[in-house]
Parts: C-alpha cells; sequence; structure tokens
C-alpha cells in the first residue's frame, strides 16, 4: 500500500504523462489512448501506468509498442519538469475498464431499443 508521498508524487507524474502524450508525443499510435490511473512504489523508483483504449486487439498491441518506446522520452521529460531525486521507471499496462464500460453501455442501449419495440 503506497504512502501519501507516493500517491502525491504518482498523481504529479501522472499528470505530466497526460500532457506529454497530448503535446509532445507524436506517434499515432498513442493518440487514442487515455491514461486512467498509476501505481508508484513506495521508494519512488518503480510506476506502473495505466492507460485504456477503445479498439480491437491490435489496436491495443499497437498503443502498447507505441508507449514503450515513447518510454524513454516521458522518463527524460518528467525528470526536466518535476523536482525528483530519481524519475521513476515507467512500466505502461493497459487497463480494459474503459472498454468494458463501452461494451456495458452499448448492450443496455441494445436492451433499452428492444424493450421499445
Amino acid at each position: 500500500m503506497p504512502g501519501r508521498r507516493a500517491n502525491r508524487v504518482g498523481d504529479l507524474i501522472l499528470r505530466e504523462i497526460a500532457d506529454l502524450l497530448m503535446t509532445k508525443v507524436k506517434d499515432p499510435r498513442v493518440k487514442k489512448t487515455t491514461i486512467t490511473g498509476i501505481s508508484v512504489s513506495e521508494d519512488l523508483r518503480h510506476a506502473k501506468v495505466y492507460y485504456s483504449l477503445i479498439g480491437d486487439e491490435e489496436e491495443i498491441l499497437a498503443a502498447q509498442k507505441g508507449l514503450e518506446s515513447a518510454t524513454g522520452f516521458i522518463k527524460r521529460e518528467i525528470g526536466l519538469r518535476m523536482d525528483l531525486k530519481y524519475v521513476p521507471d515507467i512500466v505502461f499496462r493497459h487497463d480494459p475498464s474503459l472498454a468494458e464500460g463501452d461494451h456495458m453501455e452499448k448492450l443496455l442501449q441494445r436492451l433499452k431499443a428492444e424493450e421499445g419495440s
């Protein structure tokens, strides 16, 4: 269970990563991704960044590769933007919750349409 400092630093890193993906990372594979959360180790050396994207397996794999290729740039930019003793090693993990929510919404809409007919 991360402490308060790890949570605060994680939130700041999360904001920076989201900003970098929107403004600086030019890789088209990552443009449709949404950053959904972060988990930072207590010693602030490791961070798992969770992302979501609505698409098929191929698009998710492409986004994962795009994020992995941008990791060095993102880590370097965080080092420049934030005053941290150590910039954590960043690992990106897919979070399927957004796609699952979209699927549930479509199911509910279909049920509603069937009730109305």
